[in-house]
């Protein structure tokens, strides 16, 4: 049933087809259609035909529509307000579905807590992790970017001796892999490993620490699982990494608590590939920022935002992870 603006028609019109129809058959003229000029070429168009009739009596049919119109206009603010409503309902929940996504499947943010990989990551700089990185290899690697653990890469991965804690360190023994260190000198497989990201303190020197594993004593640093372990992996002075296992160390390799002292990572514990630093930041409190906050008086209240401004590392935000 095809409906007609109120208010294009005069009051007596209805709006139905029906009563168009009716109107039209009724109509005093409507048996002398033959002899107006203009009667044939209307009937195409039932609109522009009853427009063009006179108004025929439909009583009650053309108050009941001005009336229904009334109620659906003021009925119309409601429903925006609630589609409005739900649309905003919609797409908060489609951002935290992306975000808990992204977050377990994807990136995911850590920061640096030790000085155990200076200088490649400082104390207080905030990582944006590839957790894609090294997926399992198989019919998608043609899609997505896996690859396979290398020696050198950084990765983040769960503690193996308390799995709630992450650690981030550098891959240097691969499964089978025979490593060994000498005076701090890595050597993989018999071969001196090139490391320009190494950081040494000089004039130090322990005996477990840098000829790693030449004096396998218990130390205090040294957990007693691995040095249990670690006896039966020696050959011939040499450390022998087993499958699905990972032998990592710190870059601060001075001061690193890394697989000389607990032991080898398994390819399970790793969670993925630090991509780059997103934020970085000098721990607050420093000699520096102290000095350069007031102490005491109405501006000790800004002290925590002066240390933090100018504790801001500029230079690394955005920098890959290498």
């Amino acid at each position: 049933m095809n409906e007609v603006d109120p208010s294009s028609l005069p009051e007596a019109a209805s709006s139905s087809s029906e009563a168009r129809v009716a109107g039209a058959a009724g109509h005093p003229l409507a048996d002398d259609c033959a002899a107006l000029p203009d009667c044939a070429t209307s009937t195409g168009n039932a609109d522009e035909t009853l427009k063009a009739l006179p108004a025929v009596d439909a009583p009650g049919v053309s108050d009941a529509q001005p009336q229904a119109g009334q109620a659906e206009q003021a009925s119309a603010p409601g429903r925006k307000a609630s589609t409005g409503w739900t649309s905003s309902a919609q797409s908060l929940l489609m951002t935290i579905v992306i975000a808990v996504f992204v977050i377990t499947f994807a990136v995911q943010a850590f920061q640096i807590p030790s000085e155990s990989m200076e200088r490649t990551l400082l104390v207080g700089d905030y990582l944006l992790v590839d957790k894609l990185h090294y997926g399992p290899s198989g019919i998608w690697d043609f899609l997505m970017p896996y690859r396979p653990i290398r020696r050198g890469d950084v990765i983040v991965f769960r503690y193996p001796v308390k799995p709630s804690e992450h650690f981030v360190k550098r891959v240097i023994g691969l499964p089978g892999d025979r490593v060994r260190l000498e005076r701090k000198r890595v050597y993989v497989d018999g071969k001196p490993l090139t490391e320009p990201y190494v950081h040494l303190h000089r004039g130090s020197f322990e005996e477990f620490r840098d000829n790693f594993p030449a004096s396998p004593r218990l130390y205090d640093e040294v957990t007693a699982s691995w040095f249990l372990q670690m006896r039966t992996l020696v050959r011939d002075g040499e450390l022998v990494v087993p499958a699905d296992s990972y032998f990592v160390l710190g870059d601060n390799r001075d001061n690193s608590l890394d697989s000389r002292y607990w032991g080898l990572v398994p390819r399970k514990n790793v969670i993925g590939r630090p991509l780059l630093i997103y934020w970085s930041a000098e721990a607050a409190g420093g000699a520096d920022s102290a000095e350069a906050a007031p102490q005491n008086g109405k501006l000790s209240s800004l002290r925590p935002v002066f240390e933090r401004w100018l504790g801001i590392r500029w230079g690394r935000i955005l920098r890959l992870v290498e």
